[in-house]
């Protein structure tokens, strides 16, 4: 089995793939078995488009150039699933605020991605990772749209 379900917590079961992420897809497959039962997916994957330490809700969207997510659309037949897109790129202070400096060419965003976090940024990826419960919690309670409202902004 490419996937190791790790536990059931309120009501959500979270799975844990043992996959590559760019084969996310045939992994996801194996327990998400129709169109319909897609609907109720959610995807937790890190997100370079995003800030260190945000996170954004999104559904029924393009992978946005996200390997992994463009394997679960393929295998999946559908982007009807929700996402949880944590940010990772680090950012630098600018004349109008912050702006996100990301990595540039395929070898140094391989390494980036591949790379360990400082422990600053692990503390900062502990706090989103909470905000991301809550907001899994409120679309298991709601739904997507509400938590979306909620948690994006």
């Amino acid at each position: 089995m490419s996937y190791l379900v790790e536990k059931e917590i309120e009501g959500v079961k979270l799975v844990h793939l043992d996959s590559f992420m760019n084969k996310s897809g045939s992994s996801v497959a194996k327990v998400v078995k129709s169109k319909k039962s897609a609907k109720s997916l959610i995807v937790i994957y890190d997100d370079l488009d995003l800030a260190l330490g945000t996170m954004k809700l999104s559904y029924d969207r393009g992978s946005g150039g996200h390997r992994g997510v463009e394997s679960i659309i393929k295998a999946l037949g559908t982007r009807e699933f929700i996402r949880v897109r944590i940010g990772i790129s680090p950012t630098i202070k600018v004349s109008a605020g912050w702006r996100i400096k990301k990595p540039k060419g395929e070898k140094e965003v391989e390494n980036f991605i591949l790379g360990d976090f400082k422990k600053s940024e692990e503390e900062i990826l502990k706090k989103v990772f909470k905000k991301a419960f809550d907001a899994i919690s409120k679309v298991r309670d709601t739904d997507v749209y509400s938590a979306m409202t909620e948690f994006n902004y």
